[in-house]
């Protein structure tokens, strides 16, 4: 069968690939996807490539679509399932990858250590101006704790930290193992926390989730991470909070246009921003790379993925 490779996958991938399957390996742009995307059987793809509904009208014999990574927001998981077409993507590829730049935003910005690096290359010493927070003590308020705020939390329980969290799809039995406390509402988690990190998918229900009403609750000395996704914040709003210190600071990883050139968070010393690099270790590009290889193999021989994102779409 033909397996289109449409962004950069690890190499050990790209072997399992072409052991037993024709691969092409291209970077075409939608106008070109959507002359010979009815040529293949299966194509992988990272978060460059989006498969919508057009493309995927086009993909006449198409079995199925892979995503090295965990977000599908860039194919349309829905309309794949009513055509047939399984999704499957690589959850727990970049998980210890994300979870600690989540931390390193969270220390950085108890320790000012964008401004502190920044001053004393430009040779200033800034001493007394740049006096930070312990971790220790502060409250860890998580919103959704999937596989990366899990240990997320694991590792904030080692710098002595408590962990609330919000999430309506767990049980308090996943919490307990972290010694965390499960609330019923997002309202008590922002109430209560130090610093709120963001482990959430972007849907439609989690679209501009933190909002205004959001920063009016939170602690006017909290701190808002977000190595999710961006849209998930109101960056707007997030701005006029910050600027109006309705909370102490940010760090984001990721935004809701990329790269956000134009955004005016950028120009903020309270905001710390790294460019959409959770998953951007040598470890996680290849254990991201291999599982969804390994996903589409296996769908291609007629088994059933291990993570079929769109499960409940799926027509046979």
């Amino acid at each position: 069968m033909k397996i289109l490779v449409n962004d950069p996958l690890d190499e050990k991938a790209i072997e399992m690939l072409t052991k037993e399957h024709e691969v092409d390996i291209r970077e075409y742009k939608k106008e070109e996807l959507l002359e010979v995307i009815e040529n293949y059987h299966a194509v992988l793809v990272r978060g460059r490539t989006k498969i919508d509904r057009e493309i995927i009208e086009k993909a006449k014999n198409l079995k199925v679509i892979g995503r090295a990574g965990i977000g599908v927001d860039n194919i349309d998981i829905k309309y794949a399932g009513e055509k047939g077409i399984p999704v499957v993507n690589a959850p727990t590829g970049s998980t210890y990858s994300v979870a600690e730049l989540t931390m390193l935003h969270i220390l950085a910005l108890h320790r000012q250590f964008g401004v502190a690096n920044s001053t004393t290359k430009e040779g200033k010493w800034e001493k007394k101006r740049l006096k930070g927070w312990e971790l220790h003590g502060k409250t860890l308020g998580l919103v959704a704790v999937g596989r990366i705020g899990f240990e997320v939390a694991s590792r904030a329980r080692a710098f002595g930290m408590k962990v609330v969290a919000y999430d309506p799809y767990i049980s308090q039995e996943v919490l307990d193992k972290v010694e965390g406390k499960l609330y019923n509402s997002l309202e008590k988690v922002l109430r209560e926390a130090d610093v709120v990190s963001i482990h959430s998918p972007l849907t439609e229900e989690t679209y501009h989730m933190i909002g205004e009403k959001e920063f009016e609750i939170m602690k006017n000395s909290a701190f808002l991470v977000n190595c999710a996704r961006g849209g998930i914040i109101d960056e707007k709003a997030l701005y006029k909070a910050l600027v109006e210190k309705k909370i102490a600071g940010a760090a984001l990883d990721v935004f809701e246009h990329e790269p956000p050139s134009e955004s005016p968070l950028l120009k903020l010393d309270n905001v710390h921003v790294t460019p959409h690099i959770g998953a951007n270790t040598y470890e996680a590009q290849e254990k991201a790379s291999t599982i969804a290889a390994e996903q589409v193999l296996k769908v291609l021989k007629g088994q059933e993925g291990d993570f079929v994102v769109n499960r409940r779409f799926l027509k046979r």
